[in-house]
């Protein structure tokens, strides 16, 4: 089932108090990126997440490489197969609380749910422990470091997760693993992931 939203910003409508980085990109997307905050990840001016900050432009560079968007850097990107959303997409004066986190995590929730996608890649450990808490029943035996875990792939229940460091701190072998985990998934059947997480690995 398909999406007839063509709405690329915040397209279901959610309305979260004092102004947010919104869920971003294409809605029929099998490609989900989560990041943390518009204070950590950038968007507190364009409500867009991954702008605005290093972190933005290096993932954004990526996203153009393999084909999700049309140009290395824009403040409201064009995106095709790829959908950006935030742990707390809430802007505040300063890092989130961990009370706030909580709060907003429904916001996330409802996004993965309707966006539907097939592979998540959390980018950072806050993202990174969301992904395993919620979609796969490893939390307790893998590690939550983002940077350990990079461009691999995670079998998740109905999703491959695929964890990614802070772009902030990638080396040039950090950026080329993930083009290179993003281009294998995309030469392959990535597909057969949802439903079927067993097959993948």
């Amino acid at each position: 089932m398909e999406n007839v939203t063509e709405r690329v910003h915040n397209p279901f409508g959610m309305r979260i108090e004092g102004g947010a980085a919104y869920g971003y990109g294409d809605a029929n997307a099998d490609f989900h990126f989560i990041g943390d905050s518009p204070a950590r990840h950038g968007g507190v001016e364009t409500g867009v997440p991954f702008t605005e900050t290093e972190t933005g432009r290096r993932l954004q560079s990526v996203l153009a490489e393999v084909g999700f968007a049309a140009e290395a850097y824009s403040d409201e990107p064009q995106l095709s197969n790829t959908f950006l959303s935030y742990a707390h997409p809430g802007i505040t004066d300063g890092e989130p609380s961990e009370a706030a986190y909580d709060e907003q995590e429904r916001f996330l929730d409802a996004e993965l749910r309707a966006i539907n996608a097939h592979i998540l890649f959390p980018v950072g450990d806050r993202a990174l422990r969301y992904a395993l808490e919620q979609h796969t029943s490893l939390l307790r035996k893998v590690d939550v470091d983002a940077a350990s875990h990079h461009a691999t792939g995670i079998r998740g229940r109905g999703f491959l997760v695929v964890p990614v460091t802070e772009p902030a701190t990638w080396t040039d072998a950090d950026r080329a693993a993930l083009v290179e985990k993003i281009t294998a998934l995309l030469d392959g059947d990535y597909r057969q992931t949802k439903g079927i997480p067993t097959t993948v690995g």
